[in-house]
């Protein structure tokens, strides 16, 4: 019944209308102003349905968009993937190779229990706003942004991401 519950997926759009992509946007630019890091948010309504019947699950889409969005391309290899798939109900996070032995899968993974918890009561966007202050406090112990920094060190666009 996977296939079935991927074909009612929400729409993203109306989880997110344009002012919600707005505010999601400024509050990753406002986090980004605080650590080295860069924070990306996307959003997929269902996986193709070739990509379903092939097997693929959340996991791999948001390894996919990981790449696909340049997240991997930053130059402190900072970058962090919040992605939801909206059709499964699942909440990933893709960080970059700067993390791996800084930050450990139960803390990652702890800030997608929070977004579901979120997500659950019914308002996606403070869901989401919720799981940007929790990575940008994560990427911030990790990538600290140094006192009197001039350049914003902006690598990515901050703007949400619908797939």
């Amino acid at each position: 019944m996977r296939w079935l519950r991927h074909l009612c997926a929400p729409s993203a759009r109306r989880l997110f209308p344009e002012a919600s992509l707005q505010r999601i946007a400024a509050a990753i630019a406002a986090s980004e102003s605080r650590h080295h890091g860069q924070i990306c948010f996307a959003v997929e309504e269902r996986l193709p349905l070739r990509e379903l019947f092939a097997g693929q699950d959340a996991r791999a889409a948001a390894q996919e968009a990981f790449a696909q969005l340049r997240v991997w391309d930053t130059a402190g290899n900072s970058g962090v993937l919040l992605y939801l798939l909206l059709a499964d109900h699942r909440i990933e996070i893709v960080a970059d190779r700067g993390y791996a032995s800084r930050v450990g899968h139960e803390r990652w993974q702890a800030v997608c229990d929070d977004i579901q918890q979120a997500l659950s009561a019914g308002d996606a966007e403070a869901a989401v706003l919720g799981g940007i202050a929790a990575l940008s406090d994560i990427v911030a112990e990790q990538f600290p942004r140094a006192r009197g920094a001039l350049d914003d060190g902006n690598e990515l666009p901050d703007r949400p991401v619908l797939l």
